[in-house]
């Protein structure tokens, strides 16, 4: 038994094109912390300091980079879910729960376009956390 997802064909092109506008953004920050990351010079980046640099100024680099990679973490993370969800939309599986594989409702869909579960199943899954 195939359900079909409750979006039409219209919503569909809608959201791809949301998801790969989304995409495009993100990958343009990723490559920006990147380069940021890559352009601190290597005292910075393994957060050796000099004896004439402050303590509280070696924290804040630390803190920076903890926040950058962070950062980069979560991007790669939401691209990842995107990519997913645009195959799901090439194999005619959007919109569909991974879970019990029922249609995800049209309203969350909607607002996260990246969703791959039912608000029941992602419900049972916050609280398992």
């Amino acid at each position: 038994m195939t359900t079909k997802s409750a979006l039409t064909d219209r919503e569909i092109k809608d959201l791809r094109q949301r998801l790969v506008e989304e995409r495009q953004d993100l990958q343009a920050q990723y490559e920006e912390l990147e380069e940021a990351s890559f352009s601190a010079n290597q005292s910075d980046l393994t957060g050796e300091t000099g004896f004439d640099e402050e303590y509280a100024d070696a924290g804040t680099a630390t803190f920076e980079r903890e926040k950058d990679l962070s950062l980069v973490n979560n991007l790669r993370d939401l691209m990842e879910r995107i990519d997913k969800a645009l195959a799901k939309m090439d194999e005619g599986t959007y919109g569909m729960c991974d879970r019990c594989g029922k249609p995800i409702e049209k309203a969350r869909i909607k607002a996260l376009p990246y969703a791959n579960l039912c608000l029941k199943d992602k419900q049972a899954e916050e609280r398992v956390r």
